[in-house]
């Protein structure tokens, strides 16, 4: 996850002297805290945030069942994994707007913080959850806000209501329940009027708004990339108009994350979502247990899981099954699995997700590597994918020429070929020994 590289390596590194110790004292522990308070402070969490976070870590750490133990420094790991977990928000097991129909959401929030887009996003999370979503667009100051969730509102098709001549908020709110009502939507949800910055007259409108029409959720929506001033931002609008969880955005940028920390303990308000890029499925639920596991460098398999799942159909899986069971793997085989790869999101992230996957770093898988394959692959004949075996010298430079890449980087990708063939082999002849193999997670 970009927003907490820079802290996850820190922290790692402080956590590994800890474990490179057979035994620790009390001096040993308190001096690793000093490093990850910096750490924290430097990722721009709250410093009451991270002065509460390593208090409570310290009272548990120092104890003698703690430094007397077999491995004191993974127990130490340990109790840092449950301080975050519990100050991220504990754990959140799914997404519930469940009560009375339609169960009405107001997305709020100021301009540039991604809440039209996130509107869109979660409009599109639920239909996929066979709900029946209903947008509103009622942001009658941002020039196109309105025809922005219109585009988004075709894209995913989903019905839409707002109205540009009104400059009535309520009007059009109410205009839009009859239609949603009509349309038999079971969850409307609401795009709000965001400012530039916080102002009276906004948070005057909103509380005006929510006592017209007495939504279910309030969501505020923050931009993960303003570090402290999403902090402000949440604590002002729960303080002022009252909000019942957040979503944070940008969470795949390089900003120091440390915002998404400090948030739930400043506002105690739940993170329920997050953003993590521009695309419209890119909106993942936030999980505590999960968020702290990659801060930490523990990974995120179960996303990774969950992600497989969505991305990659059953029927594509059980042909490479069978292409491995006949050892008949071919590079247009390896071309897909490089492309079903990607559609699961960045090098970067997906590596976050696999316990010490960021210590891979130097590991030739890139973006850029990837493209380099694809184009080597494409510039191939139908013939030289079935049987790369005949790719003589004179074969290999006129793929060179055409992918635009060195002779090297073909023979470096045969060779990688080959590997992948011969585990792919011995994963087959496992699968004969054991039923419930399945391709679909390499």
């Amino acid at each position: 996850m970009g927003a907490f590289n820079s802290l996850s390596e820190k922290l790692q590194k402080v956590f590994s002297k800890l474990t490179g110790k057979g035994r620790l004292s009390e001096e040993d522990v308190v001096s690793a805290l000093k490093e990850v308070q910096i750490a924290l402070l430097e990722a721009d969490v709250n410093y009451k945030v991270v002065k509460d976070f390593i208090k409570r870590i310290k009272e548990k750490a120092v104890g003698d069942d703690v430094l007397e133990s077999l491995t004191p420094g993974q127990q130490v790991i340990k109790i840092v994994n449950d301080e975050l977990i519990d100050l991220l928000g504990g754990k959140i097991d799914k997404l519930s707007f469940s009560g009375k129909q339609p169960f009405i959401i107001f997305m709020v929030g100021l301009q540039g913080s991604g809440k039209t887009t996130t509107s869109g996003k979660l409009a599109y999370m639920l239909k996929s959850q066979n709900k029946k979503p209903f947008l509103i667009g009622a942001d009658i100051y941002r020039p196109a806000a309105m025809e922005q969730l219109d585009v988004l509102a075709k894209k995913i098709d989903v019905n839409i209501y707002y109205d540009e001549k009104s400059k009535n908020v309520a009007n059009i709110v109410n205009d839009g329940i009859i239609k949603a009502k009509q349309n038999n939507s079971d969850i409307i949800i609401v795009d709000t009027a965001g400012r530039q910055h916080l102002d009276d007259s906004m948070m005057n409108e909103l509380i005006n708004l929510k006592d017209i029409v007495n939504p279910d959720e309030i969501i505020l929506v923050v931009d993960g990339m303003t570090g402290q001033d999403a902090v402000n931002v949440g604590k002002e609008f729960n303080e002022k108009v009252g909000i019942d969880s957040i979503a944070v955005t940008k969470m795949d940028g390089d900003a120091r994350g440390g915002a998404v920390i400090s948030l739930r303990h400043i506002t105690g308000k739940q993170i329920k979502l997050i953003g993590m890029g521009e695309k419209i499925d890119q909106l993942e639920l936030f999980h505590p247990d999960r968020i702290a596991s990659r801060i930490l460098g523990m990974g995120d398999i179960l996303s990774l899981i969950e992600k497989a799942q969505d991305k990659i159909d059953e029927k594509s899986a059980l042909e490479l099954q069978k292409k491995i069971m006949e050892s008949t793997f071919t590079l247009d085989d390896f071309l897909n699995q490089i492309k079903q790869m990607r559609s699961l999101g960045s090098i970067e992230d997906l590596l976050s997700m696999i316990p010490g996957g960021n210590k891979l770093k130097n590991v030739q898988l890139n973006e850029k590597d990837l493209s380099k394959t694809e184009a080597i692959i494409l510039s191939m004949t139908k013939e030289e994918r079935v049987k790369p075996n005949i790719l003589n010298a004179s074969r290999k430079k006129r793929v060179s020429a055409g992918s635009g890449t060195q002779v090297q980087d073909i023979n470096r990708l045969l060779k990688q070929f080959e590997q992948t063939k011969t585990m792919m082999k011995q994963f087959g002849n496992m699968s004969k020994k054991k039923k419930g193999f399945n391709p679909k997670f390499f």
